[in-house]
């Protein structure tokens, strides 16, 4: 980034999360869809983005009903944008005491069931509702969790995003530092690993398998991972409510079968799970994410690669050797 930019960026960012640091929450539950409303109409886009998504993967709502999903979801991303700011705060332990006014925690008995056969525990989730504040409560309410996430640019804002999440008591593993040995060794030691699976995600660490009724790379080593390890692999998903509470629910340990062999058909299962929740909850995605990278709609796909157990063995087996 630009020295110029980035000093900018760093100002502009504490600043904010100064002020937001004494905004009640009611007024970021106000001000927050209104801000959305705005972004919706300046940022042509992400708005286009966020448009097409929703047509495609959604057509049964008609015109209308996309409109309102459209107006809503950015509404979301306004009131999500207050929340994330207050990461951001100077304030020493202003973070940790926001996440936990802000968000419940919601089905903690599975984790533990799970959790007691000492072979660690692998959650997966999706960026729905507000995920920062799913890994914080999470962690705070015992789970001993380290997600795996990307290493952000520049250097001062990954640092700044590393300081909050610690001080909520979760860790990280970073895309860039070639994570599997230590994700497995975590599982080893009876921690619990925590992965989105909803992001784009190519070879070798990506399978291609139906999503929204289209197939696209998707994040294909959990089910490697749990096979691996033995670890229990866990379901946990977040959404805001109209009070403003973020409730974090953790769902039963999902029995994947003979599919935790398999690498497609594991991360196909694990795919659908992640389609339920966000048809539950279709204004709380980032519906604005290219997730569909690489595919186009009328069933033609540019890279026609096929998605066979094979392909996606290999692709798991290099991301976990790797």
């Amino acid at each position: 980034m630009n020295p110029v930019l980035s000093l900018s960026l760093r100002a502009v960012l504490g600043a904010l999360g100064t002020a937001v640091s004494f905004v009640p929450r009611s007024w970021e539950l106000s001000l927050g869809p209104a801000l959305g409303r705005l972004a919706m109409r300046l940022d042509r886009r992400r708005r286009k983005i966020a448009h097409d998504n929703i047509r495609r993967c959604l057509p049964e709502l008609g015109a209308a009903g996309r409109e309102r999903l459209l107006r809503g979801n950015f509404e979301h991303y306004g009131v999500l944008f207050f929340e994330l700011l207050h990461m951001y705060s100077p304030i020493p332990g202003h973070y940790r005491s926001y996440a936990r006014r802000t968000a419940v925690l919601e089905g903690i008995e599975h984790w533990r069931r799970a959790h007691e056969k000492g072979k660690g525990v692998l959650f997966v989730s999706a960026h729905l509702g507000n995920w920062e504040l799913m890994a914080a409560v999470g962690a705070m309410g015992g789970v001993p969790l380290t997600i795996v996430t990307r290493h952000l640019k520049p250097e001062w804002l990954h640092l700044k995003m590393l300081e909050a999440r610690r001080s909520t008591e979760f860790g990280c593993f970073f895309d860039d530092e070639n994570p599997a040995r230590k994700i497995l060794g975590a599982l080893r030691q009876g921690r619990s690993v925590g992965f989105v699976m909803d992001q784009y995600a190519p070879p070798p660490t990506g399978a291609r398998v139906p999503f929204f009724g289209v197939e696209v790379d998707t994040l294909a080593a959990v089910g490697t991972f749990a096979e691996r390890s033995g670890a229990a692999i866990i379901p946990v998903y977040q959404r805001r409510g109209a009070d403003g509470v973020v409730r974090v629910v953790i769902e039963a340990e999902l029995d994947l079968g003979d599919a935790r062999r398999d690498p497609a058909a594991s991360t196909a299962l694990l795919a659908l799970k992640t389609e339920e929740w966000i048809r539950r909850e279709p204004a709380q995605w980032l519906w604005a994410h290219r997730r569909f990278k690489g595919v186009v709609w009328a069933d033609e796909v540019v890279d026609s690669r096929p998605c066979t157990p094979a392909t996606a063995t290999q692709a798991a087996t290099t991301s976990i050797s790797s």
